[in-house]
């Protein structure tokens, strides 16, 4: 996942932006973990049992719920549940977004602006 500054764009329902500079920061924190971006390219087709990221990552388990954990909060990724007939029902992950740009404002400092993914483009595993 590639970082771009451009110019600020309008908001709209498929964009959101983040100008609180704690926000700001967790987010390029979070683009900044090899791991975590490791985990979006993972998600960006399909979504992800934490075990199934886990493999498809090489990452320790605990790791992987680490960095899932980060990345839901900062909201780069969704978690869904995966119903089973079962009734073993599990979490899946799947990335939220399609690209996060950086924009630098003389007033607000940083500025992202985060283009948001169509979740009926990503499939659920089975």
């Amino acid at each position: 996942m590639a970082i771009a500054t451009t110019a600020r764009r309008k908001e709209t329902p498929e964009e959101s932006t983040v100008d609180d500079a704690e926000e700001v920061q967790a987010v390029l924190d979070a683009l900044h973990d090899p791991d975590c971006r490791t985990v979006l390219d993972a998600t960006s087709e399909t979504s992800l049992s934490a075990r199934e990221l886990s493999e498809a990552c090489d990452l320790p388990l605990s790791t992987t719920y680490r960095k899932v954990d980060t990345l839901t909060e900062v909201g780069l990724l969704d978690e869904r549940t995966r119903l089973c007939p079962d009734g073993k029902h599990a979490s899946e992950y799947v990335r939220r977004v399609e690209s996060v740009d950086v924009d630098v404002d003389d007033e607000d400092g940083f500025v992202l602006t985060v283009s948001h993914r169509d979740p009926s483009r990503t499939a659920t595993r089975r």
